[in-house]
């Protein structure tokens, strides 16, 4: 990815997190490629922008939050995220937890991949 390339990645990185914080899920959806495939614990691989946008509608537990990066990193076609997340989840409850997330772009610098991991305990 050249530099132009990847500033774009980096850009729409940092506005997809301002859409999903703003709750603009056909936005956000947008962001990803049609066949795009997003992994994370708990669910089943979303592929495509009909369960992506599933999942932010009708699955995802959280209510409402907001992401803080703490740590981006950009090389060719990916990107790292490394930050914290507070929120509320439907049932009420308050989150604080770290995650990191690991996306893969496309060359026109929609989001083909994402795999998101959470600092919890699990083992």
């Amino acid at each position: 990815m050249d530099h132009t390339t990847a500033t774009l990645g980096v850009s729409r990185i940092h506005r997809y997190y301002e859409l999903i914080d703003a709750s603009d899920v056909t936005a956000l959806v947008d962001l990803f490629a049609p066949d795009a495939c997003y992994r994370r614990p708990g669910y089943e691989p979303l592929v495509g922008h009909a369960e992506l946008e599933r999942f932010y509608r009708e699955q995802r537990v959280i209510r409402e939050g907001e992401h803080t990066l703490a740590t981006l990193v950009a090389t060719d076609d990916e990107i790292a995220v490394h930050g914290l997340f507070r929120g509320v989840l439907h049932n009420g409850d308050r989150v604080e937890l770290r995650f990191a997330d690991f996306f893969r772009m496309t060359p026109p610098g929609l989001i083909a991949a994402r795999d998101t991991f959470f600092f919890v305990p699990a083992v």
